[in-house]
């Protein structure tokens, strides 16, 4: 289809394609040759299509690896002392909220003996 409306606009010299139109028809091309590129890295990064390379490029994707395993182990070991430092934290609030807790059923009490002082007395027979 494009290529028919290529050949009409020349031969019939009549504009189909404004400056942004083709502007846009150049900026997707980019993009698609971006994604295709980025497509073969990814395939090489997961141990694919690798014959084509060279030594050089091979002792770089090792590296980037060797980089990016790094990273994963690092933020793998990162995590279970981001949980405990989080489980002290739980902790310590739950004390202090026990605490007062604690403080308030004091209180609850005294204001109930204050209220009712011979309620609760027992006394031997």
């Amino acid at each position: 289809l494009i290529d028919m409306l290529d050949r009409y606009q020349r031969l019939s010299g009549n504009k189909l394609w404004d400056a942004k139109h083709e502007n846009l028809h150049n900026e997707i091309d980019r993009i698609k040759k971006e994604n295709e590129s980025m497509q073969i890295e990814l395939r090489h990064l997961k141990g694919e299509d690798i014959t084509s390379l060279n030594y050089e490029e091979l002792i770089g994707y090792e590296d980037a690896l060797e980089n990016g395993l790094t990273n994963i182990r690092e933020k793998k070991d990162e995590i279970p002392k981001i949980m405990r430092k989080r489980e002290q934290v739980l902790e310590e609030e739950n004390k202090h909220l026990m605490y007062l807790v604690q403080q308030s059923e004091m209180a609850a009490m005294g204001d109930y003996q204050q209220h009712e002082p011979f309620s609760f007395r027992v006394q031997p027979m």
